[in-house]
This record gives C-alpha cells, structure tokens and sequence, in this order.
C-alpha cells in the first residue's frame, strides 16, 4: 500500500489561492477516481475537485472556510501500489491533517479515604432527563389524573419533560415544570411562548465573496440613484402578443430582453456608462461592445453570468441566451468566461420587483439598472384619469465618472423606448 496526496492544483487565470468551501468526503471513506472531493472557490466560480485515483481517505487539511494555496496538499489517500509520496515525507510536508473531533481521555480519579459528611437532602439533587425517552415532537404520555390538572392549569404537556416509562409524565413532572418558571401556568390557555437561542452561520464561500464584494463597492463608489416612471402599456402589450403568436422553437418573451435592447441603442451615445473604472490606475474603460450583467438569484446566493455582445442579439436571441447564462449559474455550471467581462448590468426582483430600490453597482462597472414591479395604476392621460400598466425604473451610477444630468439624460431615453417600443426595432 502506498500514500498518494492529491494538491490543491493551479486553477488558472493566475489564481494564487482558493477558499475550501465544503468537503464531500471524510476520513476512512473508500472512494473511486473521479469522485468529488471538496468544492473550492476562486474569485470567479466554484470548482469541484475530483480525485484522480482510487483509495481510502486517511487525511483531511483544511475547514471549510480556510483558504488553501496552490500546491498545498488537501487530501491524503491510501492507495494500491507506491502512490505518488513516501508516507513519512507526506507527513513531513503537510500540515497537520483534519481529524475527527473525539473526547479528551480524563484520568482515573485517585482513591481517597473516605470522609465523613452530612449526607445532602434528596430534593436538591436532580437526576431527572428530559424528554426522558420521548421525541420532543412525540404525543406525550400521561394518566387523565395529570391531562386534566394540566388542562386547569393551562400547561401544554408537549413542553413538559417526562421521567417516567417512555417519557411518561407524572404530576411531580408538572411541579417542577411549574417550579421552574414554565409559561401557560394558571393562565386558561397556552398563549405565546418566548423563544430562545442564537444561530451562528460562519459567512464562507460564495455568500463571503458576495459581502465582500458588495462592502467594496458601498465603500469605493459614490453612488448616484436616479428613479424614473415608465409607462409599460404598449410595451407589455406587444409581449403579450408576440408570446402569443411566437414559433415553438422560440422562447418566451420576459422584460429583460426588451430592456437590453433599449440599453444597447441608447449607450454609444453614452460611452461613460457602458465602462468600467479602475480606480486604482485612475483610468476609465469604455466599451464599444455591450456586455450584459443578469443579476440572478442562486441557491448559494446573487450571481452575475453575462451575456456578451448584447448589441448583436435581437430580442429572441436575447432571451435565450438570458435563460441559458442564468440557468448555468444557478445550476453551478457557468464558466468563467460567462461569469466575467459584464460592462453594465440589470438587476430585477421579478415580481418582488418592489416599488423603488437602490442597486448597488457592480463593481469596476460605473452603473446598473433595476427594474421595478410593473403595477396598474390611474394615470392623467389627455386630461381624463385611466388605468396605465406603470413601473419605476430605478438606477444607480459611479458619480466619480458619470454626472448626474448624463445618468437622468440617459434613463430619459431608455424610458421613451420603452414607451413607444416601436422605436426598438427601427434603425
């Protein structure tokens, strides 16, 4: 038997380190090549590690949460044959391994001569369990006798421990319940009952990434918010109808096609939006293609694929390619390539889209647009009060490099596309 020690490998794009995110193995498991090991995440996506050999794990480095050089070693196996290190040597090289936690032997208590006290009274002794035998979700056990003084007294029996055969409660159980300070006592009916305990969620992977990205942003971009009314009436029409009467082989129409669309034939005219800052160098990078960020909702939190050269997609072609960048991401298969490079990005709660919100820019990007809730709502038209499909449109910018009457200009003419879509599809 040899010992093989599988290193964490350079993952590209000149990544130095990674955080280990979760562990799908544990010491003595007996593992086959190619099976998952633990998911580590770079700055740009989550990667799952496979191993590339057969054996029995023998060592674990690293918790979740930590992060791991290149080159470190993060798992040991024992294998067949001479595996790939001298077993001394991979403990010489590697860290000291993850083990499972077991408890501290403690030391026989030396023989002492027996002393002569005052034996203590019963009563301050407790030896009682709780929930003695009982699941605490399990119908209690109890004689009418005890159900009936319980009902009088306004104790919920599910919450009183039981020391008795199976969990079994007795009315000693209902005094020291009442001794204790139980709620529902006396009272003539269970009533609220307070909470206790406090959950501790170590921030790690991809929600880490997340904050500190989102701290970073607050912390360098002077943030600009501009909120405009759009009358989507005609616009959510022509949606309805082109869904309607749409080939089977193209997708359904959502907003956000609509919206990249008026975004694409309004930003040549505005150059200083469609950028990204690095503030660092103090230069400013505008683009000629647009590069759309989609802010998508995940299970593992708020990620951002894009969809490149959004200027060369009409609003079928946009629609797919939303639904196939989003559905990468939330299935943690987009790759970094679709998970980079966004010159300005939408960001859209759906139909928890709200009245107004405050996006946070995505950062080095300079702004990003939020769609609101589209809502019925009387308007003055022509003088007479009508219902109208309204929706705010709410936008923030890096009032470092855009002005704000360049930001309001700018919605202006994205919110007169929307009102006449016509004007989408006309060069």
């Amino acid at each position: 038997m040899g010992t093989y020690v599988f290193k964490l490998p350079d993952v590209g794009e000149g990544t130095a380190e990674a955080e280990i995110v979760a562990w799908h193995v544990k010491i003595g498991d007996v593992i086959k090549e190619d099976q998952n090991l633990v998911d580590v995440m770079t700055d740009k996506a989550t990667v799952e590690m496979t191993s590339p050999v057969s054996g029995k794990i023998v060592a674990l480095h690293g918790e979740p949460g930590e992060m791991a050089p290149v080159g470190a070693p993060l798992v040991e196996l024992e294998v067949e044959g001479a595996g790939n290190v001298k077993a001394k040597e991979a403990i010489a090289a590697a860290p000291a391994p993850r083990a499972e936690s077991k408890p501290e032997a403690k030391p026989e208590p030396k023989a002492e001569a027996p002393k002569t006290v005052a034996p203590k009274p019963a009563a301050t002794i407790d030896t009682r369990p709780a929930f003695a035998t009982r699941a605490a979700d399990a119908k209690p056990l109890a004689s009418p006798a005890v159900r009936q003084r319980a009902h009088e007294l306004g104790i919920p029996l599910q919450y009183v421990p039981g020391t008795g055969p199976a969990g079994r409660i007795g009315h000693a159980d209902l005094d020291a319940y009442i001794a204790s300070g139980g709620k529902g006592v006396a009272t003539g009916s269970a009533g609220p009952a307070k909470r206790d305990g406090v959950a501790q969620i170590k921030v790690i992977g991809l929600r880490r990434k997340i904050a500190e990205k989102m701290q970073d942003a607050k912390r360098r971009i002077p943030h600009f918010a501009y909120v405009e009314e759009v009358d989507m009436t005609e616009l959510e029409s022509l949606r309805a109808h082109l869904n309607k009467t749409k080939k089977k082989d193209q997708p359904k129409l959502t907003m956000l096609p609509f919206f990249m669309r008026a975004l694409v034939k309004v930003l040549p005219d505005y150059p200083q939006i469609n950028a990204r800052f690095d503030d660092d160098a103090g230069v400013v990078h505008r683009y000629a293609p647009v590069h759309i960020g989609i802010a998508t909702q995940t299970a593992n939190g708020l990620i951002v694929p894009v969809v490149h050269h959004a200027e060369a997609l009409d609003v079928w072609q946009s629609a797919l390619e939303v639904a196939r960048v989003s559905t990468a991401a939330r299935e943690n298969k987009a790759s970094k390539d679709e998970l980079s490079g966004s010159t300005i990005t939408i960001t859209s709660l759906g139909p928890l889209g709200g009245v107004a919100t405050t996006p946070v820019i995505n950062h080095p990007e300079v702004a990003i647009i939020g769609p609101n809730a589209i809502i019925d709502r009387p308007v003055v038209r022509d003088g007479a009060v009508v219902v109208r499909k309204m929706m705010n449109l709410s936008s923030s910018f890096d009032h470092r490099v855009v002005d704000g009457y360049d930001a309001a200009e700018f919605i202006q003419r994205v919110k007169a596309l929307l009102e006449h879509p016509a004007l989408l599809f006309m060069e």
